[in-house]
């Protein structure tokens, strides 16, 4: 008879448990069988970005065995119950939002065949859920007329060769006598106005009088210049080294683009490059709060 009623008992755990593996209504409580049952306390929430947190005590009743949380979710228009074992105290609510104001949350205990307890609520709010970016670069197919530059060296490297796609190719500026100092630049005539936008590079193959400092430039007609960014760290230096900058925001289109080098690793009076390639960027903004 003992045996049979402790299997009995595992019989009615197992059942529970599986149902418990999906979102349930609450149980009836049958003649107050499940009233001795205490309900959590100290119900504490925080909001983050896009979630709560939420965190209670444990109640010490030894037929605490189950604890469900029952809300609304906003997002869905659906009620969601979540179920949590005895050891468990605290959750996570993920997709909430701010501009929901007050979520009211649903605690109930069970005991182990099924028996609930009294029920507590509480209310909290959610951080504000953060605004996400998709950033999408497109290549700009740039001509040799396009580029140009105040200091070609004669000799060799000459500018078109950072747009042709060959790594062993390179451009260089004035190496040979006369030498000017730095500054030195590339410059791009676009074809069409662009804003937000990135390059690459590629350092030359071999040989190495790598940008260094750098300062990039913008321009409306090709005379008056702003300066929108210094890179002064994170070029490299290395042989055939790449290097994708950031997304540079300027907050106004411009046609006409310069990278202006102030400083080489080696700190000479020219530079050199293999290739080149500046990315028109579009940046799509969602804001789940809206």
């Amino acid at each position: 008879m003992k045996q049979f009623s402790f299997y009995s008992i595992v019989l009615l755990n197992i059942i529970f448990l599986v149902s418990c593996d999906k979102n349930f209504e609450t149980l009836e409580i049958e003649n107050g069988s499940g009233g001795h049952l205490s309900t959590v306390s100290n119900i504490t929430s925080e909001p983050l970005p896009g979630q709560i947190a939420l965190k209670w005590d444990i109640p010490a009743d030894s037929a605490f065995h189950l604890l469900q949380i029952s809300y609304h979710d906003f997002l869905t228009d659906e009620d969601v119950s979540l179920v949590k074992s005895v050891y468990t105290d605290s959750i996570l609510i993920d997709n909430t939002r701010e501009k929901f104001g007050k979520y009211t949350f649903y605690f109930q205990t069970y005991d182990a065949t099924g028996n609930g307890g009294d029920i507590s609520s509480f209310e909290a709010v959610s951080g504000r859920a953060p605004i996400t970016e998709t950033i999408t670069a497109t290549k700009i197919n740039l001509t040799a007329n396009q580029l140009s530059t105040d200091n070609q060296e004669p000799s060799e490297g000459p500018i078109e060769n950072l747009i042709d796609d060959d790594p062993n190719t390179f451009f260089h500026t004035r190496w040979s006598s006369p030498q000017i100092p730095m500054p030195q630049y590339i410059q791009i005539d676009l074809d069409e106005p662009i804003d937000d936008f990135q390059f690459y590079q590629l350092n030359r193959n071999g040989s190495q009088q790598a940008p260094r400092l750098v300062d990039i430039q913008i321009s409306n007609d090709g005379e008056n210049w702003e300066t929108i960014a210094n890179l002064t760290a994170g070029l490299p230096s290395g042989s055939q080294a790449e290097y994708t900058s950031d997304v540079f925001r300027p907050g106004k289109t411009f046609t006409h683009f310069r990278y202006v080098c102030l400083e080489t690793f080696d700190n000479r009076n020219y530079f050199n490059l293999a290739e080149f390639q500046l990315f028109d960027v579009t940046i799509d903004i969602y804001d789940p709060e809206l």
